[in-house]
């Protein structure tokens, strides 16, 4: 553990209860120890690190990412795991989880022992079965041969290989076994998400009802909306025990979309995620995505035959200054979409998802004008960026005078 003392003075603070201008915040361990009102009006004082001209935020929580730097967490391999975490660390994703995409459920189960592991060694948050469990009509980049009905024996079977550590599973409840299934993984303490789905409104409802609590990206591998026959969509916003995963690239929603979405379920119940593969924080051409193979082309996901969106190449940090920018949200708004909600989703809100005294130092620090990122602490280690801030210095009251 780092028993420094790291103190952060002149930024910008996205607490809970306001944006303040020049708190003080102290980082011992891997513990925040103290937030206050910064000397002089905020400026850093002797020994403190000054971040006059930027703004400090909490880590970023991902719910659904299937890789990145050029690595896949479906590869059952621990080495391209790391990697895609330390990928997604670098970009501000202090907490994330591991997706899976479909495969054959031996195989699964085989992946899921490889993440177990490094969920337990803190690397990872959890584990996310997206798939295979869905529906043909809506499988989008997941292999339609290899998919099943959601019969709750081999969503156990799943469940169980992760040994503790599967914390969600995507699922089309109109399948047979599908609500059955919902209740099992509500009963088990498991997150039940509704995606890759071709259920009507009633069934959504149902699913709500059994337990369901997540929409799998929302509008993307689902119905539309259409006025006689609302579909999951509707249901899925309306219902306030649900929250909602957005895709912000510009690729997968269009803007007055996301903007429906926050005006109807509001930032406390809106998760923005990558739902990345193995391309994020890498450049265009083919890459993996459990069976199949994506190409990459401008930065956006496709299946060879253009067929479906494949993922995305997002990273967080994207996400964040988007959401700013084009969408312009509050950064209440966007701090609570990208760490907050998904941190109290996962039950983590009592050591993440907000910058409060005794909660773990996972920072993100972006420029206050640009929000581009600048530099990411996680658990009170600089990841980067760390070595670019200046400690202030002690004024030089010596007057000269013979002593």
């Amino acid at each position: 553990m780092n028993s420094s003392r790291i103190v952060l003075s002149g930024a910008r603070l996205v607490l809970p209860g306001g944006v303040v201008e020049g708190d003080r915040l102290a980082v011992e361990g891997d513990r925040i120890a103290a937030i206050t009102s910064g000397a002089s009006g905020g400026a850093p004082e002797p020994g403190d690190l000054d971040l006059t001209g930027h703004t400090v935020v909490p880590g970023f929580v991902d719910l659904h990412v299937h890789g990145g730097g050029g690595a896949s967490y479906a590869s059952g391999i621990a080495e391209e795991a790391l990697l895609a975490a330390r990928t997604h660390l670098e970009h501000g994703t202090t907490t994330t989880m591991a997706s899976t995409v479909t495969g054959e459920i031996d195989d699964l189960a085989r992946q899921a022992a490889v993440l177990s592991e490094l969920v337990e060694d803190g690397v990872l948050a959890g584990i996310h079965f997206e798939g295979p469990f869905i529906s043909h009509n809506r499988c989008g980049a997941h292999r339609p041969d290899l998919l099943r009905d959601p019969d709750p024996a081999l969503v156990r079977k799943l469940v169980d290989a992760a040994r503790g550590h599967a914390k969600m599973v995507t699922l089309a409840p109109e399948l047979p076994g599908g609500l059955d299934s919902v209740r099992m993984l509500a009963d088990l303490g498991v997150i039940a998400a509704v995606g890759h789905t071709d259920s009507d409104y009633p069934t959504t409802l149902e699913a709500v009802e059994a337990g369901a609590t997540v929409a799998t990206h929302l509008f993307n591998a689902m119905p539309g909306i259409a006025h006689r026959a609302p579909g999951p969509i509707v249901a899925l916003l309306e219902d306030e025990r649900v929250t909602v995963e957005l895709i912000n690239d510009g690729v997968h929603l269009h803007p007055s979309v996301l903007d429906l979405a926050y005006g109807t379920a509001g930032a406390d119940r809106v998760a923005l995620i990558t739902d990345a593969m193995g391309a994020a924080g890498m450049g265009d051409g083919l890459y993996p995505l459990g069976p199949l193979q994506v190409e990459v082309k401008d930065g956006v996901a496709m299946l060879p035959d253009g067929s479906s969106i494949a993922g995305s190449t997002l990273t967080l940090d994207r996400v964040f200054q988007r959401s700013m920018t084009v969408h312009e949200l509050t950064l209440h708004q966007t701090v609570r979409s990208l760490s907050t909600t998904p941190a109290r989703l996962l039950g983590l809100a009592d050591s993440i998802g907000s910058l409060e005294t005794g909660k773990l130092a996972d920072l993100v620090v972006v420029d206050s004008e640009s929000y581009d990122l600048v530099a990411v602490m996680r658990r009170g280690r600089w990841v980067v960026g760390g070595d670019r801030f200046r400690r202030a210095e002690t004024p030089n009251t010596d007057s000269g005078s013979a002593r």
